[in-house]
């Protein structure tokens, strides 16, 4: 829980109340590899901090599997839009490794927005983080190259590749495993 509100002061100042209360509404669990934190179909109820482990979010396109982010210890994982409208989603979020995750409940995190000012600014920080990533991601996968974007993940998370399957990181840069192996070779 510690290492969720060190994230957390990266973006702002919590006072001792409201520091307080945020940390009265973290659910902090324990899973294994493999474990689904949501479903396809579902709605995303929880922003996930993941405090040890890896997480991964996917759909299924067309009976094919498609990564298309991992989340990395000290970063959250969420379906977004899922979170925000409170609407269910195509995509489903899994531990890649056996994982240590804050669990941040919607309901209880709209009650501190409305009472504690600077946590409902975290909020906004974090959306707006989340849309930059997604944004630059969108770039990444558009106007970059399959050798670009590979190397910028080199560049970015060189652990990944001893942590995730070749075929998730394949599909996470928009590439075939085939390509990825090539590219690896070189």
């Amino acid at each position: 829980m510690d290492s969720f509100l060190a994230f957390v002061g990266n973006y702002v100042n919590l006072k001792p109340e409201a520091k307080q209360a945020l940390r009265a509404i973290i659910i902090r669990e324990e899973f294994s590899k493999g474990h689904i934190l949501t479903s396809a179909g579902t709605i995303c109820r929880y922003i996930w901090f993941i405090e040890q482990g890896l997480a991964r979010t996917f759909y299924i396109k067309d009976g094919k599997d498609v990564t298309d982010w991992i989340s990395p210890e000290n970063t959250i994982s969420c379906s977004l839009v899922s979170f925000l409208t409170q609407r269910p989603d195509i995509r489903s979020i899994e531990l890649l490794e056996p994982g240590i995750i804050c669990a941040l409940p919607y309901d209880e995190l709209e009650k501190l927005f409305t009472r504690y000012h600077e946590i409902e600014r975290l909020g906004r920080l974090l959306v707006n983080s989340g849309l930059i990533l997604m944004q630059q991601r969108f770039d990444e996968l558009h106007f970059s190259t399959a050798r670009q974007r590979y190397q910028n993940l080199l560049a970015t998370q060189p652990g990944l590749l001893n942590r995730v399957p070749l075929g998730m990181i394949a599909s996470f840069l928009g590439i075939t495993q085939e390509t990825l192996s090539r590219m690896r070779k070189i």
